[in-house]
């Protein structure tokens, strides 16, 4: 038999894929778990890819009109309570303020003191909070559209936590926009979705399904959810992101009034739209491997390490030096509207021990540079998309200036393989029995393992819905905007007419 490779990460995706995630996240040193639980300390490597996260959705959501602005972090409890669904929704994920000093106790220690006229709820979401404020600034419908986004913190206190898929306190974005007409909503709603669907392909290399979400799926108080779905490596669905038609809810909760064309006074239409630090763990799983991390480079921190390769002191001068030419030549060069980010790490360190850190942490290329490399004009080039031993030498020159098309292959090789796989884990099941067994695990000691996307005939009931839920913890993902393209079936559940087919899956 066979002996299997070895591999940086213990255990594998195969072995025991939950704990294999926890464990590439400490490899790559993108987060830890902090004092407070269900929170986390998100490192420099991690906070430098949520940087370009950030900075490449704001480009894009400037490119569309909007600008940004920031609210509140408290939120008062009446504010939720005008709109019933929404706080119903949240009720028991809020974490509330009642007092606003310490003070020391009777028995020794601090003591809360101060108790506040009215609690105030962490931002667990900022539709209320947005709305009050919205609803001084709109007066005319020439005030309108209003298209704002803001970058911030949120609360939402979770009982199961698990680093950048679910925590207490997340970093995100959440646009909110104020319209004229229902019609003006919907086109940002389904405008903010294709920003999203954009970024996630041809940013994260992560393949995206869009669609809207059933009823019991939506978002608290909001008229229509629609959502980009991502498959994972244990073919379970990861929700990306959001954008929400709120018709005139909100505006009517938060008394969002304008004077129309027509002289009368209207209620407007709002939006609200939103992604999350959950995409950086939706990046890992759609690419990490039993190695660690692999980062697409249009979203990498940094786009090449050189590793000198120094056996005796006295070529250390020399080959730091010629490591340094490559490296500000490398810099000179652009990729993807940025320079070329290099890293040249001389750190007194094992070269191997240093190359498999840099494997763990996914930056796309590594360059080992010894003696023979140097005298003969060349380096030996890594590609972290391929295997982590797999290496060729190459002229320096000539890899220096092909840098940007090779960054482009990996990045496009990325997403070529993430839909390959997606492919591959979807099925058409129209048969109940079938559809069961595709979301039962062959074998019991790997549960997760299993499944994948099922396309099949959904009858519209919310029964046939709960039960996939509660027999096979299965939820729909998306109703496809084309549904009604495939035509009309029988429901993979009840047998029922069904219009068209919609995406189910296990999910995080």
């Amino acid at each position: 038999m066979a002996k299997a490779p070895k591999t940086a990460i213990t255990p594998t995706r195969e072995e025991d894929y939950a704990e294999w995630y926890q464990q590439v996240v400490k490899a790559a040193e993108l987060a830890e778990n902090s004092a407070v639980r269900g929170c986390m300390v998100i490192r420099p490597w991690g906070y430098a890819l949520w940087e370009n996260i950030r900075d490449g959705l704001d480009k894009m959501f400037k490119a569309t009109g909007h600008v940004n602005a920031y609210f509140p972090l408290f939120i008062p409890l009446s504010f939720l309570e005008k709109e019933a669904e929404h706080v119903e929704g949240f009720a028991k994920e809020c974490a509330v303020v009642t007092h606003h000093r310490l003070e020391a106790g009777p028995n020794g220690g601090l003591v809360p003191a101060g108790e506040l006229e009215e609690p105030l709820v962490v931002r667990p979401t900022s539709e209320t909070i947005i709305g009050a404020t919205y609803a001084k600034w709109v007066q005319s419908y020439r005030d309108l559209p209003i298209l704002i986004n803001q970058w911030a913190n949120v609360v939402r206190w979770e009982m199961r936590t698990r680093l950048f898929l679910r925590t207490t306190e997340f970093l995100w974005q959440e646009g909110h926009t104020v319209h004229e007409t229902s019609a003006e909503a919907w086109e940002e709603t389904r405008k903010m979705l294709e920003v999203y669907k954009t970024f996630a392909e041809e940013y994260m290399a992560m393949p995206v399904l869009t669609g809207e979400k059933t009823a019991g799926e939506r978002f608290p108080g909001a008229v229509s959810t629609l959502c980009i779905e991502a498959m994972m490596q244990d073919r379970k669905a990861l929700q990306a992101g959001t954008s929400h038609f709120l018709g005139q809810n909100f505006a009517r909760s938060s008394n969002i009034l304008y004077q129309s064309r027509e002289g009368k006074e209207e209620y407007a239409w709002t939006t609200s739209w939103g992604v999350s630090t959950r995409l950086i763990g939706g990046m890992l799983m759609t690419h990490a491997d039993d190695d660690g991390m692999v980062m697409p480079p249009r979203l990498a921190p940094s786009h090449v390490v050189l590793l000198p390769i120094i056996r005796q002191d006295s070529e250390r001068e020399s080959i730091e030096k010629y490591c340094n030419e490559i490296a500000d030549k490398l810099r000179q060069q652009v990729y993807h509207g940025r320079p070329v980010e290099v890293v040249v790490d001389t750190r007194d360190l094992n070269a191997g021990e240093k190359g498999w850190q840099w494997v763990k942490k996914g930056i796309p290329v590594r360059l080992e540079v010894g003696p023979r490399d140097m005298e003969s004009g060349g380096v030996f080039v890594a590609r972290r998309d391929r295997g982590a031993k797999e290496k060729y030498g190459q002229n320096k020159d000539e890899f220096i200036s092909g840098i940007a098309a090779l960054l482009d292959e990996i990045q496009h090789g990325l997403l070529e393989k993430a839909l390959n796989f997606r492919k591959e884990n979807t099925r058409e099941i129209n048969d109940y029995e079938k559809f069961q067994k595709f979301f039962t695990p062959k074998d019991k000691e790997k549960p997760e393992i299993h499944g994948g996307f099922a396309s099949s005939h959904w009858c519209d009931g919310a029964a046939c819905e709960e039960k996939v839920k509660n027999d096979l913890t299965v939820t729909i993902r998306c109703v496809p905007f084309d549904r009604e393209a495939g035509g009309v079936g029988r429901c993979v559940v009840c047998g029922q007419p069904s219009k068209g087919r919609v995406t189910f899956a296990k999910s995080y």
